[in-house]
């Protein structure tokens, strides 16, 4: 048992697994759902409008277990993880904790944890009225590229 309260935020219940992925080619278009995706150091996301703009912002990630609270706000039997704009679904882990962590994604990819992501004004029109306060508090967070590779639905996603 961890002697302290900070040993406890270097433990996890269980390892995660990767979704989902998508990427936006262009700003305001729709995303595309893939399979898997090369992960670019000091970039992001292969093929997304966002790679390379913002050190901070390389990658996002949503929990898997908010998808049904966003959809029970909307009064929707479930969510299309298109409809968040983020680039990667993660279940089994929770997103929030990893603040000050790096996780890893298969074999090869590293993310650090940089900060939340909260929903923009966007959210308003992907999900009609009230999308925008569905997803407070459940945006999912923001990543940066320490070490690039491949990513595949269904890797690993375990805290380093």
């Amino acid at each position: 048992m961890p002697a302290n309260i900070k040993d406890l935020f270097e433990v996890f219940p269980r390892i995660g697994k990767l979704d989902y992925i998508s990427i936006r080619p262009a700003r305001n278009e729709a995303v595309s759902s893939l399979s898997e995706v090369k992960v670019e150091l000091d970039g992001g996301l292969a093929g997304d409008h966002y790679s390379g703009q913002n050190g901070k912002r390389h990658v996002t990630l949503l929990q898997a277990e908010h998808l049904p609270v966003i959809a029970s706000f909307m009064g929707w039997p479930s969510l299309d993880p298109a409809l968040t704009r983020r680039n990667l679904v993660v279940s089994g882990l929770n997103l929030l904790a990893l603040k000050g962590q790096t996780v890893q994604i298969g074999d090869e990819v590293q993310l650090e944890y940089t900060g939340e992501c909260y929903p923009c004004s966007k959210m308003e029109t992907a999900f009609g009225a009230g999308g925008y306060n569905a997803l407070r508090g459940h945006g999912g967070i923001t990543a940066r590229v320490i070490r690039g590779g491949v990513i595949r639905v269904g890797d690993a996603v375990r805290v380093v």
